[in-house]
């Protein structure tokens, strides 16, 4: 068996987004090409609800999936599909915008909140499809206890056990590991997906050559076709990330991913002509842009 290594880590940096959330924005444009498939990874973490009480107002979205992880806190949402409700602890959502919704997200005040955001890029060929939005509630996750960790299977198969959900476009596998002090973890990999970890908490080695991992940073890994982790002195708190690189070219254009800019330039023109949204909008009178 080959294990992985580093291949690199990325620490991030601070940003202001939306109407005024303070967060990390870990994974971005410098990142896309060794990440692939993965676009942007957003983290947030604050006790303080002036970093984030602005939230998401209503925005567009075209050929990529959003996928809101939040482990404490709640957040707000509606969409122009006629989706409303809220992502509380441990909960997810995942918004397959495909040839174009109108959604927002407005974080409520709570003594934490605490969570990720990431952009999953669509192929080629599902750029433009219907979209669509999953609600996954914190009862719909399996949870697999071991002697070295407990693991939220959010999406994808970890070992026999299936995840809430599965992607219908791209295969995507996002794990939720707390890993006990001292004790080693090791999960199966497919050689061909990119597979990356972020740590919200907490410290870890990699087993195979020793190297730390640290809170608050993403770590790309080589192929191969394990990753083993063993926990630090408080133990660690990841998410483990992974799925099949498209290997496309991307253009990227704020809240819109396309394969060129002139399909870029048609997105961003349509959304002056009101033509944006190509399928049917149930949405409540009054959703504006």
């Amino acid at each position: 068996m080959k294990f992985r290594t580093i291949k690199d880590a990325v620490t991030g940096h601070s940003t202001i987004d939306g109407a005024g959330v303070h967060l990390v924005r870990v994974l971005g444009s410098p990142t896309v090409k060794n990440f692939d498939p993965f676009l942007m990874l957003d983290a947030f973490d604050s006790r303080n609800p002036a970093d984030y009480i602005k939230g998401f107002p209503m925005h567009p979205h075209r050929g990529i999936e959003t996928f809101t992880y939040l482990m404490q806190g709640e957040i707000d949402h509606m969409d122009s599909l006629g989706n409303a409700g809220k992502i509380k602890d441990g909960c997810c959502q995942w918004m397959t915008a495909g040839s174009g919704i109108l959604h927002q997200e407005m974080p409520q005040a709570s003594d934490r909140i605490l969570g990720l955001q990431l952009w999953i890029n669509l192929p080629r060929k599902n750029k433009m499809v219907e979209p669509k939005y999953r609600d996954i509630t914190v009862d719909m996750v399996p949870r697999v206890e071991e002697d070295a960790a407990a693991v939220a299977v959010v999406t994808g198969r970890y070992k026999d056990v299936e995840g809430a959900v599965r992607g219908d476009y791209v295969d995507v596998r996002f794990l939720d590991v707390t890993l006990k002090p001292g004790h080693t973890w090791t999960v199966e990999t497919k050689p061909s997906h990119t597979v990356f970890a972020y740590l919200v908490e907490g410290s870890c080695a990699l087993t195979e050559n020793n190297d730390m991992l640290s809170a608050k940073h993403a770590y790309l890994f080589t192929e191969g076709d394990a990753v083993a982790l063993t926990g630090g002195p408080q133990g660690a708190r990841l998410v483990l990330v992974s799925g099949e690189p498209l290997h496309e070219a991307v253009a990227w254009g704020g809240p819109i991913v396309m394969n060129s800019e002139e399909e870029l330039r048609e997105a961003f023109q349509e959304l002056e002509d009101d033509t944006f949204i190509k399928h049917a909008n149930k949405a409540p009178v009054g959703m504006d842009a």
